[in-house]
């Protein structure tokens, strides 16, 4: 019984108590209180009425996903009746074998936030699949109170023939910048090689990809700076949210910041009626990859430097902030620090985003990962293609011996090219390579290697006293010494990090433990 059948039924009592009673004083108190009832239901709403009524589909579940109600509509919709699902965990009922698979109302359950799903049910003879967006219900105390899920058949697009055009349109502009867990077909493939430095990043990566903190991505173009933004962003715990990618190359300057931040209507001549939401706020609660962060124009940089800071936004043309909870991804190819000395990248910001820096190698670094590069590509191209490749090992030697300026990228189109002039017979003449890449046929004699820097040796181990050696102290004296000639031959905390292949924040806690004076500290 829904509140407003049970003003219906008090009222019915009220009038019988009144007819009994004989006290006129109570007649008049009870009346009163019929009239205030009246006036309540009579401009109130019949929420039941209004949601048994409707034409999409309601479910309800308490927190447990004990099914509660459904309406009508979810009956005609899906063949699905009361006696089904009432009183049923959810759980139960999901499966190919049983009513439905997908929806929301699990994923609701599980992370108490609101899920946008698609869902199949089987009872229409014709799997019918259909949209469902789950909505949480709380407590005043915070706690899960219900789920309530609305779902509508995917055919009732159909109605939207005569504006199909327009919907199309407005999905297209939200599809290419809004990337999630469920359209991993916009990220790149997963890093290739787990050798040398490369092994060092992947490491690096397990451990910061779940936090929030900024990360800056350096390197020369072409050696795969977006597909280590984008493996930061499937191990991070936003990957289920928005993942929005801008070249801050790509677009001009005077309209980068209304595609940044959007823009109020009537903002500036020429803006949409309605304004327009940028790509900050497509990424609420997600993340935001900026590529060739290095050109963006220095009026911007300064808003930009306010947002991550902030952690809030202002339209262009509006006065309301906008408050925004974003994990950023900066990538470039530029020598940041070069441009601060020369005044076009704002030194504030580079701090800002250079939290955790990560230096990608270029190719020619990377000679233990090149097989690994070529097979993944030949494995690719010839799938995409239908025919079987190989190179030969003088073949792979050849390449290895070229310089790649332009890198995996460059990697890529070369073996693309080579698949496709195999003509599908499985290999290439060595002259074709040859023509390609023109490497001179003769190695050039090795040049005298640089002398290495003397690695500290430790002194020998003294003969103990009779009396035994406090074993903590002597490793803590040692450690002490290590770090003291180490650091003293290194430029920085970061060569010294790679000298001894600990993090650099290690080797700062270290110093502060032994109260290490480091004369080349850097701030």
């Amino acid at each position: 019984m829904n509140q407003y059948s049970a003003i219906r039924e008090v009222r019915k009592l009220l009038r019988l108590v009144m007819d009994e009673s004989d006290r006129p004083e109570l007649v008049a108190k009870l009346e009163e209180i019929d009239h205030r009832l009246q006036a309540f239901h009579d401009r109130g709403i019949d929420f039941k009425e209004v949601v048994d009524g409707l034409d999409d589909s309601i479910m309800i579940t308490d927190a447990d996903g004990t099914v509660l109600y459904i309406n009508p509509a979810y009956t005609r919709n899906t063949g699905i009746t009361e006696e089904e699902v009432l009183n049923r965990d959810i759980h139960a009922l999901i499966g190919e074998d049983k009513l439905f698979t997908g929806g929301a109302v699990t994923s609701v359950l599980e992370n108490k936030k609101s899920a946008f799903r698609l869902s199949t049910t089987y009872k229409t003879g014709e799997p019918l699949v259909g949209y469902v967006m789950g909505t949480p219900i709380f407590k005043p105390d915070g706690s899960l109170r219900q789920v309530v899920a609305c779902s509508r058949p995917i055919m009732s697009l159909s109605s939207l023939q005569e504006d199909f055009e327009a919907f199309v349109k407005e999905v297209n502009a939200i599809h290419p910048r809004t990337i999630s867990k469920d359209s991993d077909k916009h990220l790149s493939g997963s890093m290739v090689g787990k050798y040398g430095s490369l092994k060092q990043i992947d490491t690096l990566l397990d451990r910061i990809a779940p936090t929030d903190a900024s990360v800056l991505v350096t390197g020369e173009s072409g050696v795969g700076k977006e597909v280590v933004a984008d493996e930061i962003y499937r191990r991070s715990l936003r990957r289920d949210k928005p993942y929005v990618k801008i070249n801050c190359a790509s677009i001009p300057g005077h309209l980068l910041e209304s595609e940044l931040f959007g823009y109020e209507k009537g903002a500036f001549t020429g803006a949409n009626a309605k304004g327009k939401v940028g790509l900050f706020e497509y990424a609420n609660h997600g993340t935001l990859m900026l590529d060739e962060i290095g050109d963006m124009p220095m009026d911007l940089q300064v808003k930009l430097l306010r947002a991550i800071q902030s952690q809030e936004i202002t339209r262009i043309g509006g006065t309301r902030p906008i408050k925004l909870d974003i994990r950023f991804l900066a990538l470039t190819n530029a020598d940041l620090k070069k441009k601060v000395s020369e005044g076009t990248f704002r030194q504030d910001l580079y701090y800002r985003l250079n939290v955790i820096p990560i230096a990608v190698p270029a190719l020619r670094q990377r000679t233990e990962d090149f097989e690994d590069l070529c097979e993944y590509f030949i494995d690719r191209f010839t799938k995409k293609y239908d025919r079987t490749f190989s190179l030969t090992q003088w073949q792979i030697d050849y390449m290895k011996r070229y310089s790649w300026p332009g890198n995996i990228r460059e990697l890529e189109n070369v073996m693309e090219y080579l698949i496709l002039c195999s003509s599908g017979i499985g290999r290439i003449e060595d002259d074709v390579l040859r023509g390609l890449l023109n490497v001179p046929e003769e190695v050039p004699e090795p040049q005298p290697a640089a002398p290495k820097a003397e690695t500290p040796q430790p002194e020998p181990v003294p003969e103990l006293p009779a009396e035994g050696v406090d074993f903590n102290t002597a490793v803590a004296d040692f450690e002490k010494r290590l770090l003291e000639q180490v650091l003293k031959g290194s430029s920085n905390l970061r060569d010294a990090s790679r000298k001894l292949n600990i993090n650099a924040s290690t080797i700062c806690r270290k110093i502060k433990q032994y109260e290490i004076d480091y004369e080349n500290r850097r701030s």
